[in-house]
């Protein structure tokens, strides 16, 4: 994706180029530009303008400023006039919180669908832990971070509590993993995604306490591996 600061170009994040309905823009396009906010792919800071970015997607920039228009409601970016969209900067303790407040909700919840969930449903889940596991390989943060939040939250919705689900979403949105590229670099990344596999097949195991230790040690990365820049 080609990016710019308020007057210097910098470096252009790797997000995929967009297809189908133009109706379907807006909502892709946010979803990718959330992810590349997570993955580090768009840096605090930085301004980046609706046409370098339509560019990137192929398409124009109305679906682009729109989406960007989506992130500055959910205070993910702010608007710079005549400029475009600044990225808004989240502090360490934010993010401590954040993962503070996504550990008693999502370690008891996914723990307790060791008992409750339909294997149908949970298998269901394999296709998108797989291609977490892909785009790992592939170094594709942005597809890495898209899959990672749909199995998430497909998994805390088979508890049944829908707005359970929404806070979890806003506090991942919120979340930065900047240590992900370091993790490609080094060839780790894939381990940690491997665990989505693994945690499938706890809870297809009906193991509790299987399933707490993985998410326990997954969440974990969050301010551990994933986080450092």
């Amino acid at each position: 994706m080609a990016a710019q600061r308020s007057s210097a170009p910098s470096a252009a994040p790797a997000l995929p180029s967009l297809g189908g309905r133009r109706s379907s823009y807006r909502e892709r396009v946010a979803d990718a530009l959330r992810a590349a906010l997570i993955a580090g792919e768009l840096r605090p800071g930085e301004v980046y303008s609706a046409p370098t970015l339509a560019a990137r997607f192929g398409v124009s920039a109305t679906p682009v400023r729109e989406a960007m228009l989506d992130l500055c409601k959910e205070g993910l970016v702010d608007a710079v006039p005549n400029k475009g969209f600044r990225v808004t900067a989240v502090s360490e303790k934010q993010l401590d919180e954040y993962t503070h407040i996504r550990s008693l909700i999502e370690i008891p919840t996914v723990a307790g669908l060791a008992a409750t969930a339909d294997p149908v449903s949970l298998e269901a889940l394999r296709p998108a832990a797989r291609e977490i596991v892909t785009a790992a390989t592939a170094g594709d943060l942005i597809a890495y971070v898209e899959a990672d939040i749909r199995f998430h939250l497909g998994l805390l919705a088979l508890a049944g509590n829908a707005h359970l689900v929404e806070v979890v979403g806003d506090l991942r949105k919120r979340s930065r993993l900047y240590g992900l590229t370091a993790l490609v670099e080094a060839g780790r990344l894939e381990a940690s995604a491997e665990e989505h596999l693994e945690l499938l097949d706890a809870l297809l195991d009906r193991d509790e306490r299987a399933v707490r230790t993985v998410m326990t040690r997954h969440l974990g990365h969050v301010r551990g591996l994933w986080a450092a820049p």
